[in-house]
């Protein structure tokens, strides 16, 4: 249970903390375009990002796969620029189709899982119980994100509710805001890679 509790609180950190950021756009670009309605929907999308993310720390932690992280941290953004973009240009499609974002989800969560992949490879020990501890941390990723999600869907309805603004203009705008920041922490990123 100690081991349980550990990466749990390791996955929900790695959420919630302030080096995360980049994920929290993820998220919040994933499930601005929702409502409390569609909750079914967020979380299946949600879900579909963690199984992701866990493939690839799986993958990484028996050392099948070694990533460069540099590429990785130059990906990472640019998964955010094309879920906020898909917003701003798809939205109804996504809202009524649904599987192009499912399918974006999961491939964004396995290049998302690379970032975090020679960290978890380090922290696991070779006598702890790899899938295990795994379960454990995406419990807790699972769980932080859904917090997010929570958030960013109980700002919509409140700033809906008292009439501040309409859903869609707010989708407009974080997902303009999310696309305009990821850009150029992408261009940052790339601008470090070692060509």
């Amino acid at each position: 249970m100690r081991d349980f509790i550990f990466y749990f609180k390791v996955g929900w950190a790695h959420i919630l903390s302030s080096d995360a950021t980049d994920h929290i756009y993820f998220i919040t670009s994933l499930a601005i375009i929702y409502t409390f309605l569609d909750w079914k929907k967020v979380l299946v999308l949600v879900t579909a990002f963690t199984i992701g993310h866990a493939i690839t720390l799986y993958l990484s932690a028996l050392d099948l796969f070694r990533f460069n992280i540099e590429w990785v941290e130059f990906a990472i953004p640019c998964t955010i620029v094309v879920t906020a973009a898909t917003n701003l240009f798809l939205r109804p499609e996504l809202k009524t189709k649904g599987v192009l974002q499912y399918l974006m989800a999961l491939v964004f969560g396995l290049v998302h899982g690379m970032g975090y992949a020679n960290y978890i490879r380090m922290m696991l020990s070779k006598n702890q119980d790899l899938l295990w501890s795994l379960f454990s941390f995406n419990v807790g990723l699972e769980m932080g994100q859904i917090l997010v999600v929570l958030l960013v869907l109980s700002m919509q309805w409140g700033l809906e509710k008292y009439k501040v603004i309409h859903a869609r203009l707010l989708t407009r705008i974080v997902s303009s805001l999310i696309l305009i920041v990821s850009m150029l922490l992408a261009i940052e990123r790339y601008q470090a890679l070692d060509l």
